[in-house]
């Protein structure tokens, strides 16, 4: 399977570049798996697809102002993008700026690019761009005073309120990047799909920067997937698995929600090994008969989970999601839950009739 079979044209202006001022005014694009069959919705819609007893799973994990500015001894700006936590004073990140090696220093910027009383020295050049650094104290107080809301790349306007790229529902910091199929929710459509008799839950998953990158590779199986932090608590997982049982459905909201999900069902059914190696084994069809459904475990940790076409989904019912980059592993995600030709037509049906992509762009809801 080859990384270009993922590939699509895009038109640059379809590229949302801010969001919509109603947040559920968006489009979806319904796609129906076993038919093909596409409709074409608003996003307040979904409360006609969804039943009583249904499980909305959400991704409450919050962006940081992880994008931070910094100066070296020599005067030359250096910039910040804050990935993961090592420790409490320790992050990885991705680094800008010309000969930023191991054992510089540098001084981190406040948004008036004054500096502070706070510095960093790079103690381990890792791959690429990306950097080891310790800071002299931990920041995390600092965040929201010195550093900034990272957008991603192809968004090229100025976001007025960083708050649009926060879902409504956040509430642990860690992500550098917004879990984006969690946008189009507003307090009046959760509230309407509760009194539906909809279950509402809520999972966690620090979203990386590698989630969103397209794949290199060549071939999709030698791609790598960096592990991103989630939870999955066992009241949630309690509550899931019994609405399972009484024929409600699972719907995740967003790639990262069907991520943490799987992962749970993988470890309820005892599966060992690398998640990363499980996916692939799927795609090769070496491993033994699953049943239907696999209810989901607890868990707290890593996952490195990359589903590509070829995985067996245990637990997803349906996924609510935005349209992903060409080439990312997120477009192997949603092709390998309904087919990668289902999932090409989907997108050029959707760019020949003008809908919004990627973060502020609008939806899909596969069923």
């Amino acid at each position: 399977m080859k990384t270009s079979d993922f590939d699509y044209s895009l038109p640059p202006t379809l590229i949302a570049q801010r969001p919509l001022p109603q947040r559920d005014a968006s489009r979806l694009l319904v796609l129906h798996r076993e038919k093909g069959a596409l409709e074409h919705q608003t996003f307040t819609a979904l409360l006609d697809y969804v039943n009583p007893g249904d499980v909305l799973v959400f991704n409450d994990s919050r962006v940081i102002p992880a994008r931070l500015f910094a100066q070296k001894a020599s005067g030359a700006k250096v910039e910040l993008l804050l990935l993961s936590r090592i420790d409490d004073t320790r992050w990885q990140a991705l680094v800008g700026g010309k000969r930023v090696h191991q054992g510089s220093v540098i001084t981190l910027l406040d948004k008036n690019e004054g500096q502070t009383a706070v510095s960093a020295t790079i103690t381990a050049v890792l791959s690429g761009a990306q950097r080891e650094i310790t800071f002299s104290s931990p920041i995390d107080d600092l965040l929201e005073d010195i550093g900034h809301t990272p957008l991603p790349p192809y968004i090229h306007e100025t976001l007025d309120d960083p708050e649009r790229y926060q879902t409504i529902f956040a509430r642990y910091d860690g992500s550098t990047a917004a879990p984006t199929a969690g946008l189009h929710l507003t307090p009046e459509l959760l509230f309407a799909l509760r009194d539906k008799g909809v279950i509402l839950e809520m999972v966690t998953l620090h979203v990386g920067l590698d989630t969103f990158k397209p794949v290199t590779a060549t071939d999709v199986q030698a791609h790598i997937i960096h592990s991103e932090w989630a939870d999955l608590s066992a009241a949630t997982a309690k509550r899931i698995n019994e609405a399972k049982l009484a024929g409600g459905r699972l719907i995740a909201v967003g790639t990262t929600a069907v991520r943490v999900l799987e992962t749970g069902a993988l470890r309820s059914a005892g599966i060992t090994g690398s998640l990363q190696d499980i996916s692939q084994r799927d795609a090769r069809g070496e491993t033994s008969s699953f049943c239907p459904w696999k209810p989901v475990s607890a868990f707290t940790g890593p996952t490195d989970l990359f589903l590509h076409p070829g995985y067996k989904f245990r637990a997803v019912d349906a996924m609510i999601t935005n349209f992903h980059l060409p080439k990312s592993s997120l477009v192997m995600l949603v092709a390998a839950f309904a087919g990668r030709e289902q999932i090409l037509h989907a997108y050029a049906t959707a760019i020949q009739e003008q809908y919004r992509f990627y973060s502020f762009g609008d939806a899909m809801l596969i069923l």
